[in-house]
């Protein structure tokens, strides 16, 4: 397995009483996998994701990548871990304002020593996600899927062994939500995990796991 996720656990205080967003949640991913996951608003599927990016420090549990349970490391280490491993897709449009298409996507490279030429992978990847000829533009000149594929290139920048995407079709109209999940097949596909969390049912149907999350559990369909 690459990722690991073993009694997960998310709280938090609500005036006088504790609140599990997520409550010991068990899941293992392995390369190529695509699995999504489905539930209702505020049932935790956020929250889940956001742990596994490192974004949130769970209460409870442990997150294994390649067997290294990233909590046990310091935050230097782990975030590197995450920088190299994981790239993550959050809510929404992340995409930086002032910076073109071709530095939004190099962006993570830099955020520690590498190897390679960012400037070729970058427009590489801008060419896999079909907007090659949108480099030198600025966000505020593209549309809500050419934004959209800014931010999978941006992820996928440091060749990661799993990618998070935490709803990423849900402003977009349905031609370009296919095309967007037709896109996260193809990178299953090439070896790179997926891991989804969706509200829209007939998403699921790219991946070959699906999961529901009620009440901050996590069920395999």
């Amino acid at each position: 397995m690459f990722l690991e996720v073993k009694g997960l656990t998310k709280e938090y205080k609500r005036n006088d009483s504790v609140f599990a967003a997520v409550a010991g949640v068990n899941l293992s991913v392995s390369p190529a996998d695509f699995i999504s996951i489905t539930g209702r608003s505020g049932s935790g599927k956020s929250t889940l994701l956001n742990m596994i990016a490192g974004l949130l420090t769970p209460t409870s549990g442990s997150i294994e990548i390649d067997g290294q349970d990233i909590s046990a490391l310091s935050d230097k280490e782990a975030s590197l871990v995450r920088n190299s491993k994981i790239g993550y897709i959050p809510q929404g449009q992340s995409v930086l304002a002032n910076f073109t298409v071709l530095d939004n996507v190099r962006l993570p490279f830099y955020l520690f020593k590498r190897q390679g030429d960012a400037t070729e992978k970058a427009l590489s990847l801008l060419a896999q996600v079909g907007i090659p000829h949108l480099s030198l533009s600025y966000p505020r000149q593209l549309s809500g899927g050419e934004l959209r594929r800014i931010s999978i290139a941006r992820a996928l920048i440091n060749s990661p062994s799993l990618l998070l995407a935490d709803e990423p079709t849900s402003d977009l109209d349905p031609e370009t939500s296919a095309e967007i999940m037709a896109l996260f097949r193809r990178i299953s596909q090439n070896g790179t995990a997926v891991l989804l969390v969706t509200h829209q049912l007939e998403t699921t149907s790219y991946g070959n796991s699906v999961y529901t999350m009620a009440d901050g559990i996590l069920t395999k369909r």
